[in-house]
């Protein structure tokens, strides 16, 4: 199996800063790209970010220049440090895994953390 965990989420300040942090575990062959998504209620889930293994990155436009995705290779572990965070980037973030599970098919997958929320106070 393969685990998707999140954390460093919280409240802030209109300004504020926070780091994310997702760390893929598990019987893993190889990690394609990894995400931020967020999502607000009654809403769909949209991308803040990737990377790719070869670090390439894609930023909504909505967090450019403000949010910077970053990745250990090394630790399977993406990080997103969000800085000059606004009300509007109040919701749960979700990291995504692009990944081959080990196994008898080897197969690229979608594997999704459980959220973390943010919230940002004007």
């Amino acid at each position: 199996q393969v685990r998707v965990v999140e954390s460093g989420g919280g409240l802030v300040q209109a300004g504020g800063s926070l780091r994310l942090s997702c760390a893929a575990s598990g019987s893993i062959v190889s990690i394609h790209a990894m995400g931020w998504y967020r999502q607000t209620a009654g809403n769909q889930r949209e991308l803040v970010a990737d990377i790719t293994s070869g670090g390439r990155t894609n930023y909504a436009d909505s967090v450019k220049g403000r949010f910077t995705i970053s990745r250990d290779n090394a630790k399977n572990t993406v990080y997103l440090q969000m800085n000059t965070l606004k009300p509007e980037d109040t919701a749960v973030y979700y990291c995504k895994t692009v990944a081959v599970e080990d196994g008898i098919v080897l197969r690229v997958q979608d594997y999704w953390g459980q959220g973390t929320q943010v919230t940002v106070s004007s």
